[in-house]
C-alpha cells in the first residue's frame, strides 16, 4: 500500500514553502527588495541570485608583479645573512655587490675562501658559487630558488588581493595566476579605478626611529613625506623598522577625539606589542617615522612608554581614506609592486543581454518541458510539472540563500536542470505502465513503480553529481558556477521528483480510489 507518514508530509510542505518563498525576491524590483529588506525581520527572505562579471559588468584587471624587486630584496636578505657569518668566523670582506638574482663577495684574503664557501653552502643548498677571481665570489640563486620564490610571491599576492576585496562586500572575484608572474582579477559590480585603488596599492607599513642627526649616517636612509603631509621634503630614518605590517592584529577607521581629525587606529600582537613597548621605553622624547609604501606620513615624539599595544596613525586623511588605509592593513601587504598590464570595463549593456537571452532560453526549456510531460502522461505529466515548477524555485531559492554567484554556465546549469529534473519522473512513470500491462492494480503498480525505479534514479543522479563535484574541485570561475547550479539542481529536481510528486499521487490516489490510471 502506499502511504506517506504525516509528519513527511509535513516536512515535504515545509520545503516546498521555503522554495516559493525564498525564490519570490528574485522576481521583484530592486527598491521592492530593498524595502522588504528594511521592514521585514532578518530572517525573513530578502536576498537575491548574485550575477556574475558577464551579467553584471564589473572590472577586468591583469597585473604584472614585479618580481625582479623580489629577487633584489630576496639578494639583500642573503647579504644580511653572510655578513653576520663571516663577523661570527672573523672573516675580513669588502663591501657586497647586489646582482640581479644574487650577490658578489669579495674576501679579502684568498685564504679565507674556503671558510666562505663552507659558510654559504650551509645556508642554502640551491645556491650556486662561481668563481670570478682569486678573491671574488658570484653566489646566485638557482631556478629551483626562483621558481620556488616566485611561486611563492604570486600565492601570497593572491591572498592578500583576495582578502581586500572580500572586505568590499563583492561576491565571487576571480583572482587566478596567468603565466609565471602575472594575476587576474575581474570582480563584479566594480569599476576598474576603485579596484585599482584597493588593489594596487603594496600597504607595506613599517614603523622606523628617526636619525640621530641632520644628515644621513651610517645605517640610515631618506624617504619622502607623503603627498598632503603638512611637513615637506624628506626625513632621515633608520633601515631596520622596530615594527612590520605583520606585527598588526587589527586596524579600523575612527576619529581623534581631540581634534576630529580622521585616524587609523591599530592593534599590535603580542610580539609587536612588547617590542614597540621595549622601543618606546628606551627611546622616550625621540621621534619615529611611521612609513607607508616607502613613504612617511607621520613622525609623532614618542612622549611616554607605549605598552598597551594600541595606538593611532594620524596623518592628511579623509574618511575614505582612512577606512581604505584600514582595509589594507588588515588584509596585509603585497609581497611585491604590481602594475597594470591591462585593464578594462565590462558595460552593465553585455550583462542585460545576456539576462535577457539566459531567461528566454530557460523559459523556452521550461514550456517545452511542461508541454512533453501533459502530453506523454496526462495527469501524472501535470503532477510533474508542478513538481518541476517546485523544483525550479527550490534551486533559485537555494542560489539566493548562499548567495551564489551566477554567470552564463550557470544559466546553462539552470536550462541543462530543467531538462534532466523531470528524467524520475519518466522513469517512475514508464515502470507504473509496464506495472499496470503485466496486470498490476493501480496502487500496486504505483508502489512498484517508485520502489523499483529508485536504484536507477539514484545511479543516473549520482554519477552526474560525481561529474559536478568534479568540476567544482578543479575548475575556475565560470566552470565552478557551473558545477553550483548543476549540483543543486540535481539535489533538488531528485526532492522534487521522488517526494514531491510522490505526495500528489498518493492523495489523489486516498481521494479518488481509481480503477484506471490517467497515465
Amino acid at each position: 500500500m502506499v502511504q506517506i507518514s504525516p509528519w513527511k508530509i509535513f516536512l515535504i510542505l515545509l520545503v516546498c514553502a521555503y522554495g516559493v518563498f525564498y525564490s519570490i525576491p528574485n522576481v521583484m524590483t530592486a527598491a521592492s527588495v530593498q524595502k522588504m529588506k528594511e521592514t521585514l525581520p532578518a530572517w525573513m527572505p530578502g536576498d537575491t541570485i548574485n550575477l556574475g562579471l558577464d551579467l553584471r559588468g564589473g572590472a577586468h584587471l591583469l597585473y604584472e608583479v614585479n618580481m625582479a624587486q623580489v629577487f633584489i630584496e630576496r639578494s639583500e636578505m642573503l647579504q644580511d645573512e653572510f655578513k653576520g657569518e663571516f663577523r661570527k668566523q672573523k672573516i675580513p670582506f669588502r663591501p657586497f655587490q647586489t646582482l640581479k638574482e644574487g650577490v658578489r663577495i669579495t674576501i679579502e684574503n684568498a685564504a679565507d675562501l674556503a671558510a666562505a664557501r663552507k659558510i654559504i653552502r650551509k645556508s642554502d643548498t640551491r645556491l650556486s658559487i662561481e668563481d670570478v677571481d682569486e678573491n671574488t665570489l658570484d653566489v646566485t640563486m638557482n631556478d629551483a630558488y626562483l621558481n620556488e620564490i616566485r611561486d611563492q610571491t604570486i600565492s601570497t599576492a593572491i591572498e592578500v588581493i583576495r582578502r581586500r576585496i572580500d572586505e568590499l562586500g563583492t561576491t565571487e572575484p576571480i583572482i587566478q595566476r596567468q603565466g609565471e608572474d602575472r594575476i587576474i582579477i575581474q570582480v563584479p559590480g566594480l569599476d576598474s579605478k576603485e579596484v585599482r585603488d584597493i588593489v594596487g596599492k603594496t600597504a607595506k607599513l613599517t614603523f622606523h626611529l628617526t636619525g640621530e642627526g641632520p644628515k644621513r649616517g651610517p645605517g640610515e636612509r631618506e624617504l619622502p613625506y607623503a603627498e598632503g603631509e603638512e611637513r615637506q621634503g624628506y626625513e632621515i630614518i633608520k633601515r631596520r623598522p622596530i615594527i612590520t605590517g605583520e606585527m598588526l592584529d587589527n586596524a579600523q577607521p575612527t576619529f581623534n577625539q581631540m581634534t576630529g581629525e580622521a585616524v587609523v587606529s591599530f592593534k599590535l600582537n603580542s610580539l609587536g606589542a612588547k617590542k614597540f613597548c621595549d622601543v618606546s621605553t628606551k627611546y622616550v622624547n625621540q621621534r619615529f617615522a611611521i612609513v607607508l609604501d616607502e613613504e612617511v606620513i607621520s613622525a609623532p615624539v614618542i612622549r611616554e612608554p607605549i605598552c598597551g599595544g594600541q595606538g593611532q596613525i594620524s596623518g592628511s586623511f579623509t574618511v575614505k581614506t582612512a577606512g581604505d588605509l584600514a582595509l589594507l592593513l588588515r588584509a596585509g601587504a603585497l609581497p611585491a609592486e604590481m602594475e597594470v598590464a591591462e585593464e578594462r570595463t565590462v558595460g552593465p549593456s553585455l550583462g542585460a543581454d545576456s539576462v535577457e537571452a539566459g531567461k528566454k532560453a530557460s523559459l523556452i526549456a521550461l514550456v517545452l518541458v511542461l508541454i512533453f510531460m501533459v502530453l506523454a502522461y496526462g495527469l501524472f505529466g501535470v503532477m510533474a510539472d508542478i513538481a518541476l515548477l517546485v523544483n525550479v524555485a527550490l534551486l533559485v531559492a537555494l542560489l539566493s540563500t548562499l548567495q551564489a554567484t551566477l554567470t552564463l554556465p550557470g544559466i546553462a546549469g539552470i536550462v541543462l536542470t530543467v531538462g534532466m529534473a523531470v528524467d524520475a519522473n519518466v522513469l517512475i512513470f514508464e515502470r507504473i505502465r509496464e506495472e499496470l500491462h503485466a496486470g498490476r492494480s493501480p496502487i500496486s503498480s504505483v508502489d512498484a513503480g517508485y520502489s523499483r525505479a529508485m536504484a536507477t534514479i539514484i545511479d543516473s543522479n549520482l554519477t552526474t553529481l560525481i561529474a559536478a563535484f568534479i568540476l567544482f574541485s578543479f575548475g575556475t570561475g565560470p566552470i565552478k558556477g557551473f558545477a553550483v547550479t548543476l549540483g543543486l539542481g540535481i539535489m533538488t529536481s531528485f526532492f522534487s521528483a521522488i517526494m514531491v510528486t510522490r505526495l500528489m499521487v498518493v492523495l489523489w490516489l486516498r481521494k479518488k480510489r481509481p480503477d484506471i490510471l490517467p497515465i
